[in-house]
């Protein structure tokens, strides 16, 4: 919640007043992620609230990265890590792939600042792209201006055997 005092008038004709807004009221634009393949399937999707008009896309993946990593650490939702853009390993690095750990493994706590570096590395190294209304972010300071409605794609590059 955020509240706020509005200052007393000039002739004290009344009192001063607090105004509070529930988080709800302050949120700027409700985004969809959808991770993609090359062909354009939806693989899976989630959704960001955010606070603020515009992003840089290493924003963007942090947030993602977070929110991912908040899920993973409480355990709301095990099926989410199949399709996470990042996925933690035994050694506590991680890496983009399409398979993980052995089920009913009990994991240790993973830190979000690691995985988020590792995510912004693999954007670097072009491991996956990023659309935001169909148009590619190619640097992590590209910014996304954030409206209601808008769809961001991540897509993973799968390595080619042998090339």
């Amino acid at each position: 919640m955020f509240c706020f005092r509005l200052p007393e008038t000039p002739k004290k004709q009344y009192d001063s007043f607090v105004f509070c807004l529930e988080e709800s009221s302050m949120i700027a634009a409700t985004i969809t992620i959808q991770d993609q393949n090359l062909a354009g399937k939806v693989l899976h999707e989630l959704f960001l609230k955010f606070r603020t008009n515009h992003i840089s896309a290493a924003e963007l993946i942090a947030e993602r990265v977070r929110q991912e990593v908040a899920a993973y650490n409480d355990r709301a939702a095990d099926a989410l890590l199949r399709h996470s853009l990042v996925i933690p390993t035994d050694r506590g690095d991680i890496v983009i792939r399409e398979t993980h750990g052995k089920k009913g493994a009990h994991p240790q706590p993973v830190d979000a600042e690691k995985q988020i570096a590792v995510a912004l590395k693999a954007f670097e190294q072009n491991a996956f792209f990023i659309l935001a209304d169909n148009r590619q972010l190619e640097t992590l300071d590209d910014m996304v201006y954030l409206h209601d409605g808008l769809v961001v794609n991540f897509i993973k590059l799968t390595p080619l055997v042998g090339g």
